[in-house]
């Protein structure tokens, strides 16, 4: 079992940056490969980046990339979302994901092993 608690979100506006977190608890946590995804209201579910269990591999959506860095500490059993430029269409539920399958994350497959609560990002214009 993995436990994932998303922490970071907030209220900033248009341009700035924030860091989102993902404490994942269980000592198999290196072993996942690691997502966060969004969701705006009254929209579906959208995967943002990916990466995988040693962070030798990422994905990003093509609407974050070049501003958003996804990375991780296995350490710490802790991945991060560094957000910048952010714009108000940024604005969304974040989810912390695991799964044992790094496709299954960059496709936003149904089935993904673990999910966090979510952590509300507001971006004003």
């Amino acid at each position: 079992q993995v436990q994932l608690v998303e922490s970071g979100g907030g209220l900033v506006q248009a341009g700035d940056s924030l860091r989102l977190s993902c404490a994942a608890s269980g000592r198999t946590f290196s072993s996942y490969a690691m997502g966060w995804f969004r969701q705006a209201p009254g929209k579906e579910r959208d995967v943002v980046a990916v990466i995988s269990w040693n962070g030798g591999n990422t994905y990003y959506a093509d609407s974050v990339k070049g501003r958003f860095t996804i990375s991780r500490d296995n350490a710490k059993n802790t991945v991060y979302l560094q957000m910048s430029t952010l714009k108000p269409e940024d604005t969304a539920i974040y989810y912390c994901a695991a799964d044992s399958s790094f496709l299954r994350l960059q496709f936003g497959l149904h089935g993904v092993d673990y999910w966090g609560q979510g952590t509300q990002v507001t971006v004003s214009s």
